[in-house]
């Protein structure tokens, strides 16, 4: 290709790129739309789809050659046939008419479609080749597709309810986008919001994602000047980097918070540890968490969830100081329980704001955080200043029954100097008119216990998400290098690894018994004995690790039993120098055909699947990022030297993960890794188990 040649393909490329995302927002804020195969049969789902589109303030047009007009909506036989140029065309015809349908709305200029029916990638081969059809279409062309197999969206401020579900188009405008995989989730999540009287500002559900992805709505909602927080819903990731990519740019300026479906997927076809280990989910949600995004675990914690973070958000910070004021002392200890449970900070107040509480209020009250004022008084709201003065508070969290002889929440917050969430009970209609009352202010309004630790948990994940993310550059994936073109054996592995900094022991690979023992000569001291075969991945399983060899019959003796293990490939002797003892810990990795290097550290031996105590990043990651993977591990302490126990070197071990997450970026066809123990000792560690497995050859 000439260079003149060359530059007109990138021009060519970077216009469709340009046409495509103007035809996204054609599609999803549209100011005219067609419905075909919109009928007068209220079974039909082209019928739900023309009526939820009554409010419609464009230009409406139904499409059924059999009609010629339908419940006021003038009806013509086909797109070819419309007066003018539509900016959405909803499908609600059988899948196998859609591949032609779609390519006369990009034949007419239409911005997009989006496809209601069923029957396509989810029901086999032949619904895969019409949904790569469609696929092929829109990226030939520059419309966008929404769907197939979804609900729909909802953009209340077009008054656009783009799906055929009852009522959907009562739902109101707010500050809440939502994106879902799901249609049935991105409508139950309306609701949800709706119920909280929040609204969305546009809420979409992806389906089967033949072209319109989570991450290309995301990048709309980014330049939103509407919506002020987006609720996430995933439940599987065809590419994850450019998601992880695309959170990362909006979180900083728009928080997002989620939800990721498959809490018991594991590793079916895994080899090692690592494998079994790391889950579909743990991927997700450890990518979400690195690229800023909150995550929750029900559909109800994330409507609630969102509903706060869209007027409510703490500046950047490790670890925000929350300070909790309640009437009632019942309520407040449990608030405050969830709060530590939690792993929050409730800082003790500075001594100049207890003096100025116990001048506020009476005898019998607790004055440090929280804090306690008995029934609410009128001097709440001098409390309120009090504490949300205090150095050491960040968020104000106030509980409070509705009392309104006695407490006024739109009042007492006006002295707070923090950001405050304010928890409240009572008569729905009570409640309502606290709610808006705080509304006016920008406040929150929750309406239990745990929702208030809920708000206190999501803000302070997301400062503390938004700190790091300001804090630290995730290290750029490096070029890869020749690659391997054979599963390596242990010794190899680990001459691999060292090669990237990693610790290994002192070894000899045998091919029979008199190397071995030469080799025993020349390590002098115990040393550890194993099988070195084709296919045998965890030797101590068939009885291929023999500890503490001492004397030159111990090894003797060894290496028959090793002969004895019943495999038929060639086998080997590996003879290594006996580690001292230590802190075993487990490190390994995947590349994720998705998220691309996945990094997992957990206590070694069996105890990281029998606990599960593992903690996950994306890679590659840096030694701070690392020690965080460390200091996660609910077991942790024990790298601290418990009960007398020798301390570990976190330092080395976040050296070698770091050096795991940089040898997957440039062997991405390394399947997996692991180090499976890696021992600590209180100066540095070495890997005395190394597996290395490389992807199929297809």
């Amino acid at each position: 290709m000439t260079a003149t040649a060359d530059t007109q393909a990138m021009n060519d490329t970077a216009d469709l790129r340009s046409v495509r995302r103007a035809n996204l927002r054609r599609l999803l804020f549209p100011r005219s739309i067609a419905v075909v195969g919109a009928s007068k049969d209220p079974s039909k789902a082209g019928y739900h789809a023309l009526n939820t589109l009554s409010g419609f303030k464009g230009e409406l047009y139904a499409i059924n050659p059999k009609e010629s007009e339908i419940n006021g909506v003038p009806c013509y036989p086909d797109i070819a046939s419309l007066p003018g140029v539509v900016d959405l065309a909803i499908l609600a015809v059988p899948a196998k008419a859609c591949p032609g349908l779609v390519q006369a709305a990009a034949d007419a200029g239409v911005g997009g479609t989006f496809i209601i029916s069923g029957g396509f990638s989810e029901t086999g081969e032949a619904g895969r080749q019409l949904q790569d059809e469609l696929a092929d279409i829109c990226a030939r062309t520059g419309t966008r597709l929404l769907g197939p197999n979804t609900s729909g969206f909802i953009n209340p401020r077009e008054h656009c309810s783009a799906s055929f579900v009852h009522h959907c188009e009562e739902i109101g405008a707010g500050r809440v986008a939502v994106v879902a995989q799901s249609g049935g989730v991105n409508i139950s999540l309306s609701f949800l919001l709706g119920a909280l009287g929040e609204g969305v500002s546009l809420a979409t559900g992806i389906g089967n994602a033949a072209d319109v992805g989570v991450s290309d709505v995301l990048e709309q909602l980014a330049d939103d000047p509407e919506t002020h927080a987006i609720a996430l819903h995933l439940e599987g990731v065809a590419d994850g980097r450019d998601l992880l990519e695309t959170l990362r740019r909006i979180t900083p300026e728009k928080p997002v918070c989620a939800v990721v479906a498959g809490r018991a997927d594991i590793g079916e076809f895994a080899q090692s540890h690592t494998g079994n280990l790391l889950g579909a989910r743990d991927r997700t949600v450890a990518a979400l968490r690195q690229a800023g995004v909150v995550v929750v675990d029900t559909l109800e914690e994330l409507a609630q969830a969102a509903a706060i973070l869209s007027t409510t958000r703490l500046p950047a910070m490790p670890d925000p100081g929350i300070g909790l004021i309640t009437g009632q002392a019942g309520p407040g200890l449990l608030i405050v329980d969830g709060i530590k449970t939690a792993g929050l900070s409730v800082p003790e107040l500075g001594p100049a704001t207890e003096e100025a509480l116990a001048q506020l209020l009476p005898p019998m009250t607790f004055v440090k955080n929280p804090v306690d004022t008995g029934r609410p008084g009128e001097t709440f709201s001098d409390v309120v200043a009090a504490v949300s003065n205090d150095p050491a508070i960040d968020l104000l969290l106030i509980w409070g029954l509705v009392e309104p002889a006695v407490l006024d929440p739109a009042e007492v917050v006006k002295k707070a100097s923090v950001p405050v969430v304010f928890g409240s009970l009572g008569m729905a209609d009570d409640v309502a008119g606290q709610r808006e009352g705080l509304a006016k202010q920008g406040i929150k309004l929750v309406t239990s216990p745990a929702r208030l630790v809920l708000a206190a948990r999501i803000l302070a994940e997301d400062a503390a998400h938004q700190w790091r993310l300001a804090k630290r550059a995730p290290p750029a994936i490096g070029q890869p290098k020749p690659p391997l073109t054979a599963n390596p054996d242990e010794d190899a592995s680990k001459t691999l690894l060292a090669d990237y900094g990693v610790a290994v022991p002192e070894r000899r690979i045998c091919a029979n018994h008199e190397d071995a023992l030469a080799a025993f000569g020349a390590l002098g001291g115990p040393v550890v004995v194993k099988i070195v075969a084709e296919g045998v991945m965890h030797k101590t399983d068939v009885g291929g690790v023999h500890l503490g060899v001492k004397t030159a019959a111990d090894m003797e003796r060894a290496l028959v039993a090793i002969d004895a293990i019943p495999i038929e490939v060639e086998r080997q002797y590996l003879v290594e120098a006996m580690a001292p003892e230590g802190l075993e810990i487990i490190i390994g990795g995947t590349n994720d055909p998705s998220w691309g290097p996945v990094l997992l550290v957990g206590m070694g031996g069996v105890l990281a699947e029998a606990l599960e105590d593992v903690t996950v990043r994306v890679g590659p990651i840096d030694q701070a990022e690392a020690l965080d993977m460390l200091k996660g591990l609910h077991m942790a302490k024990l790298f601290a030297g418990f009960r007398g126990q020798p301390e570990a070197d976190l330092e080395t071990a976040a050296r070698t993960i770091e050096a795991l997450g940089k040898f997957l970026a440039e062997h991405p066809e390394v399947a997996e890794v692991e180090i499976n123990p890696f021992r600590l000792y209180p100066e540095g560690g070495a890997a005395l188990d190394a597996l290395v497995v490389l992807k199929p050859q297809t």
